[in-house]
C-alpha cells in the first residue's frame, strides 16, 4: 500500500507540476513606443517654440536700457510689435499673426484675451524710432481694453543692426 500511496502522491504532484504557470521572464524594453513619446514631445516643444519666435520681430530695433532685468514669463502674455517707418511716417502694430495701422483696432483683440486669461499681460516692443505719440496710442488702447499689466521689453546693451 504504501508503493500505491506514493504513486498517488507522485501522480498529484505532476498534476500540480503540470498546472502551475511556468516563472515569468524579464519584462523586454520596448523601444518602439518610447520613439513614439519622444516624437510627440519634440513636435510639441516645437510647435511651442515656433510660436514663441514668430511672435517676435527682427524688424524692432529695441530700446537699450542699461538696467534692464530679465524677462519674465507670463500664462496670458500677449506681445504688441510696434514698428515705424520714416519714409511715410506711419506705424504699424502687430501682434501674432495680425497686423494694424490704427491702435484701437487692438482694443477687441485684448479685450477678448482678457475675458479668456484675466492675468493678461501685454509686453511692448517698440521699436526705438517708434516717436511717443503713437506708442502712447498703443498704450491707450491697451488701458481702454481694461488690461493694467504692461511691460516693455528693452535690451540691456545696443545691437548691431547688421546681425
Amino acid at each position: 500500500m504504501a508503493a500505491t500511496a506514493t504513486r498517488q502522491e507522485r501522480k498529484k504532484l505532476a498534476i500540480k507540476a503540470a498546472r502551475r504557470t511556468p516563472p515569468e521572464e524579464d519584462p523586454e524594453f520596448q523601444i518602439a513606443p518610447m520613439i513614439d513619446i519622444l516624437l510627440v514631445l519634440l513636435v510639441f516643444f516645437m510647435t511651442i517654440t515656433s510660436t514663441e519666435v514668430l511672435e517676435s520681430n527682427r524688424e524692432v530695433m529695441l530700446a537699450v536700457a542699461k538696467d534692464a532685468g530679465p524677462a519674465k514669463k507670463n500664462l496670458g502674455q500677449t506681445i504688441v510689435n510696434i514698428t515705424w517707418d520714416n519714409l511715410t511716417r506711419t506705424g504699424k502694430i502687430d501682434t501674432g499673426n495680425q497686423a494694424y495701422e490704427v491702435a484701437n483696432e487692438l482694443i477687441p483683440l485684448l479685450e477678448a484675451k482678457l475675458k479668456a486669461e484675466p492675468m493678461t499681460r501685454v509686453l511692448v516692443r517698440a521699436d526705438r524710432n517708434v516717436p511717443w505719440s503713437f506708442e502712447s496710442e498703443v498704450l491707450k488702447a491697451v488701458g481702454q481694453a481694461g488690461i493694467s499689466n504692461v511691460t516693455f521689453s528693452v535690451v540691456d546693451k545696443p545691437m548691431d543692426p547688421n546681425q
